[in-house]
């Protein structure tokens, strides 16, 4: 009975500490995400001076009118640049939110697998509500680092 117990108290013990290291999703807040989406703003301090590319796609202004879909069931979406004077530009995205309120974000090249993408990308979600929320992006300018804030507005 005494070995049993032990190996009952052990079994719980690994298990608890494996969830502890694991990534913890916030449901509550991808499910609020689900929908479709577009960028109405990208903001940073002197934005009128430098230019950033975002997401290494292209100039973060060009960013502004693009299109998101997050589905919150299999954290998969889509994302699209149609801005005049911009690359055109479309991907298929995974994504989640974590507990301690990070965005992560793959783009998915067409015939490719989740799983063997590598690099991504992590932004802190802030501002959310019903209908708008922020993703910002820390990046160094200048030896010092600033905030771009990307402000998503709901479209339907």
């Amino acid at each position: 009975m005494k070995k049993i117990l032990m190996i009952t108290l052990f079994s719980v013990f690994m298990m608890g500490c494996k969830t502890n290291t694991a990534t913890q999703l916030d449901f509550k807040t991808e499910v609020a995400l689900k929908g479709n989406w577009v960028i109405t703003a990208v903001s940073y301090p002197g934005s009128e001076y430098i230019k950033v590319t975002s997401f290494d796609i292209a100039d973060s202004q060009c960013f502004v009118g693009s299109a998101w879909k997050f589905v919150s069931n299999n954290n998969k979406g889509q994302m699209a640049l149609t801005k005049a004077g911009c690359p055109s530009f479309s991907s298929a995205i995974t994504w989640l939110v974590n507990k301690d309120g990070n965005f992560v974000m793959k783009l998915i090249d067409a015939g490719e697998k989740a799983k063997k993408v590598r690099e991504g990308y992590v932004l802190k979600l802030a501002n959310q509500s019903e209908n708008s929320f922020q993703l910002v992006d820390r990046i160094t300018v200048g030896g010092s680092m600033a905030d771009v804030v990307y402000q998503f507005q709901k479209t339907n």
